[in-house]
């Protein structure tokens, strides 16, 4: 690849150079199949220039109780509902910079070469630190129907004495009937720290896939199970100091448990050279614009001070609330939260 400086530079090559990097860090959540792309967003975001927020609407179900046909009873008709769904483009950026003169007292170490090769990787981990804020933004809300929400999608065992405090043979069946009802098979992947997969293996509950040679030797692999669901170990998951105990969340979510669309930025990456300072620096700038949007749950924009919300706005559970149709009083409806694949169990390990 050619020569990383403000001559040579070709940001379009460099994006898909960074796009077939392999990964170095676990970054789970990412990699949990809990992203699915969705047209709508990607279409909002790009048919409209500067748009950095929108709301996009949703079609209800059609309902009600059925009549009586029996040639006397009078046919009634219902319309059907519409709700709206708040999506946001989180945008960040970071620049690298690297002397000329590291390079020369070095035997010609290629420091700049070594930058990009982990740009991957760093931004893989931006966007895990942006689905940990969500997730907290989405179990901080506030309001009756969202309560109901979180109440349902949340299964705390910390408070529990002795082992029932730490996860069992029962917690995640519960956990994912009590967040989904009859609609609990919808969640697929159990997202947890290495504390909790640790005491899940003394249990003898944590089984890893296995994969057979060439040879015919079966050998575990780094994948596990536990009821049925993938689990995957990653020690970013939340973990809150208590007095005299750690509490652990663990998540479990379902396919597509987030609409995922990399919106872009004008210019991805690019290289600056400055020729005096120092006696000559090359710095790397790189930008992304990507939208993380839960399913069923809408981002309202009231805590958010420029066009691209922070780390903190989006943990802030007062820009988020339940997908509804908008209206207010009586009028108003929500989604049923059992549609909605994402929820949390919270244990002392």
């Amino acid at each position: 690849m050619a020569k990383f400086d403000s001559k040579s530079f070709n940001p379009q090559a460099f994006g898909k150079y960074i796009d077939i990097l392999p990964k170095i860090k676990k970054n789970e959540l990412i990699k949990g199949g809990i992203l699915k792309q969705n047209s709508e967003i990607k279409e909002a975001f790009s048919s409209q220039t500067g748009t950095a927020y929108a709301v996009l609407p949703i079609y209800g179900r059609i309902g009600g109780d059925a009549q009586n046909y029996d040639g006397a009873t009078d046919i009634t008709a219902e319309t059907t509902d519409s709700f709206e769904r708040g999506v946001v483009v989180v945008g960040r950026a970071k620049a690298w910079l690297e002397k000329d003169f590291s390079e020369d007292i070095t035997g010609g170490a290629e420091f700049m070469d070594n930058v990009a090769v982990q740009v991957s990787d760093y931004f893989d981990d931006i966007d895990q630190k942006t689905i940990l804020a969500i997730l907290k933004g989405i179990f901080s809300m506030t309001g009756a129907e969202n309560l109901k929400f979180i109440d349902n999608h949340t299964y705390d065992i910390s408070s529990n004495s002795g082992n029932d405090a730490f996860v069992d043979a029962v917690t995640l069946n519960n956990a994912v009937q009590k967040a989904g009802g009859d609609n609990k098979n919808k969640f697929s992947i159990v997202i947890m720290h290495s504390i909790v997969a640790t005491n899940l293996e003394n249990l003898n509950l944590l089984g890893y896939l296995k994969q057979t040679d060439k040879s015919g030797i079966q050998r575990d692999l780094t994948l596990a199970s536990w009821n049925g669901r993938i689990v995957l170990i990653d020690d970013d998951m939340p973990v809150s100091q208590k007095e005299s105990y750690s509490e652990y969340t663990t998540y479990i979510l379902g396919d597509g448990a987030f609409d995922y669309e990399d919106i872009g930025a004008k210019v991805p990456f690019e290289m600056h050279r400055d020729p005096k300072t120092n006696g000559g620096l090359d710095t790397l700038y790189a930008r992304t614009r990507k939208c993380f949007a839960p399913f069923g749950i809408s981002y309202t924009k009231t805590n958010q001070k420029s066009l691209s919300p922070t780390d903190a706005e989006l943990s802030d559970g007062s820009n988020w609330e339940l997908v509804n149709n908008g209206l207010t009083g009586n009028q108003k409806k929500w989604i049923d939260h059992k549609v909605i694949p994402i929820a949390r169990v919270i244990s002392r390990g």
